[in-house]
This record gives C-alpha cells, sequence and structure tokens, in this order.
C-alpha cells in the first residue's frame, strides 16, 4: 500500500498582537485537520512580527520556554484533540540573555518530540537577526512522528546546502523550511533553492513564508508557500503571493526510496573527499 500523507503549511499576515495571531493559527489547524490533513507547519516567529526588521530591546518580550512555556502547551493540547502533528516556529528564551529562533516538534498524540534551532543567522539590512538570536547548537534533529521522519531547517538556513545534506543523511523524509522573505533577489532564489534541495537530497520540501508588509519596516512578504518532490517536483500549485491561503497537499513517501533507489546520491558521495569544505 502506498504510504500516503497529507500536509499543510499556513502562509498569514500580522494581525497586530499575539494571542490574535495564536488563535488564527489554531483556527487555521483546525481547517487543515478538516481537509484531512495530519501535519502542519506553521512560518517562521509565527505568533509574532517579523520584528527583525528593526533593532529592539522590547521584542525579547516574544520569548517563551520550549517546551515549558504556554504556547508550545496550548498547541500540545490541539494537536493531540486534532490527531495532528505540528511545527511550531517561535522565539525561544533559554535563560535571560540566551535567545534562539527555534522550531518546536509535537506528534499526533501532544507529545513534545523536540526542537531545532536556528543554525544561520543573518545580520543584514531589513534581517537584523544577530541581535536577537544565538546561532543554534543542537545539530540537525529528526522527529519520528505519525507520519514520518520530519525535520526543520529555518529561512536563512536555506542558502546554506550542509545542512540539507545532512538532515537527509540523518533520515529525513519530509523537511519544512518555515521563513520570513520579502520581494527583491530572495523572490527569485525561492523558486529554486528548496527544489534543489529536494531533488539533491531525495526528500518532501514544505516552503513557508508569510505575506504583507508589517508596519516595522518596508519588507514585502511574498508568500508562494509549496510542496516538493524527492524529484524536485512541485506538488500541486504554489500560494497566493499576496494574500493568506492555507496549503494542504497529498503526497506518497513511497516516492522517496523509488527515487533514491533509481539516483544513488547516497550511495555515491565521497565524504572522504570533502574535508576542505569544512576548513576554517
Amino acid at each position: 500500500m502506498a504510504n500516503i500523507v497529507k500536509a499543510a503549511l499556513l502562509q498569514t499576515d500580522w494581525t497586530g498582537d499575539k494571542e490574535s495571531m495564536i488563535v488564527k493559527h489554531e483556527e487555521a489547524a483546525r481547517e487543515a485537520a478538516a481537509q484531512g490533513a495530519q501535519i502542519i507547519c506553521f512560518q517562521e516567529l509565527f505568533y509574532g512580527p517579523y520584528f527583525c526588521q528593526v533593532q529592539d530591546a522590547e521584542y525579547y518580550e516574544y520569548t517563551e520556554y520550549i517546551p515549558d512555556g504556554p504556547t508550545t502547551k496550548r498547541f500540545q493540547a490541539l494537536a493531540k484533540e486534532l490527531n495532528m502533528v505540528m511545527v511550531l516556529p517561535m522565539y525561544e528564551i533559554e535563560q535571560p540573555g540566551v535567545y534562539y529562533n527555534t522550531a518546536a516538534v509535537i506528534d499526533a498524540d501532544g507529545t513534545y518530540l523536540g526542537k531545532y534551532r536556528k543554525q544561520h543567522i543573518p545580520q543584514v539590512k531589513g534581517f537584523w537577526e544577530k541581535f536577537y538570536f544565538k546561532p543554534g547548537n543542537g545539530g540537525y534533529p529528526i522527529f519520528d512522528t505519525a507520519v514520518g521522519k520530519v525535520g526543520v531547517y529555518i529561512c536563512y538556513d536555506r542558502h546554506f546546502p550542509e545542512g540539507w545534506r545532512a538532515l537527509g543523511l540523518n533520515g529525513a523524509e519530509i523537511v519544512f523550511n518555515p521563513s520570513a522573505t520579502h520581494r527583491g533577489l530572495s523572490e527569485y532564489l525561492w523558486s529554486i533553492e528548496q527544489p534543489a534541495a529536494a531533488v539533491a537530497n531525495m526528500y518532501y520540501v514544505g516552503a513557508i513564508n508569510r505575506v504583507g508588509i508589517e508596519p516595522l519596516g518596508e519588507n514585502d512578504f511574498y508568500g508562494q508557500s509549496y510542496f516538493i518532490g524527492p524529484r524536485g517536483e512541485y506538488v500541486g500549485d504554489k500560494g497566493s503571493p499576496h494574500d493568506p491561503e492555507l496549503i494542504v497537499r497529498e503526497f506518497d513517501l513511497d516516492l522517496i526510496r523509488e527515487v533514491r533507489d533509481g539516483w544513488q546520491f547516497y550511495r555515491d558521495r565521497r565524504p572522504e573527499a570533502y574535508g576542505e569544505l569544512v576548513e576554517g
């Protein structure tokens, strides 16, 4: 029998406050479940604005402990109710002054499975992330969920092929890339980087981006969220370039083995020849 998974992404705009943003995502999860989705991923820093457009310590107030903070607990209960795996990108506090851009992964029975901390942190105009985040220190974990082996790679991470490969070597079948990225050079790259990563590593990728212009800056987030299969093919259409949208797609995880048996990229890689890639 085919190993069919129905997965969802939510791309949306900033509501103006944290509580209404959380409620919007709860409603979207319920709608996804009504459409048969078994797993959902939200956008980067999902319950807040993309505050990295400015450098202001007041936004440290958006941090929460993971998994002991209120938002993780709230969505653990919802995941159990809906029997749905959830990937929750949030602003994590480890201790005062130590903050990470993190995604928590919740299984379909509400169990907290662990977290991924964004590894690559940009510091350029409109993306002042080093002001807010310490680089991730947890490697490239894979979460064995009710629907398959799930990995996470967050926004700017996607420009670095090494992490995509590490996730594949660690066993990923689906990798989510929650993002906040705006029109300009990034929009062109958005359409080629994740498909290239999916085909190079022969797994599914769910790419999520927010939409709209937020009060903190001029970044025009262009949406266009999508799923990509292990041959680099789009699974259905991209999301809207302007409007909030819940994207639900169905795909067969058994295709991963078929593609890997055909291409054999993992067999033919030469790690002993790549030492210079990790020299300073």
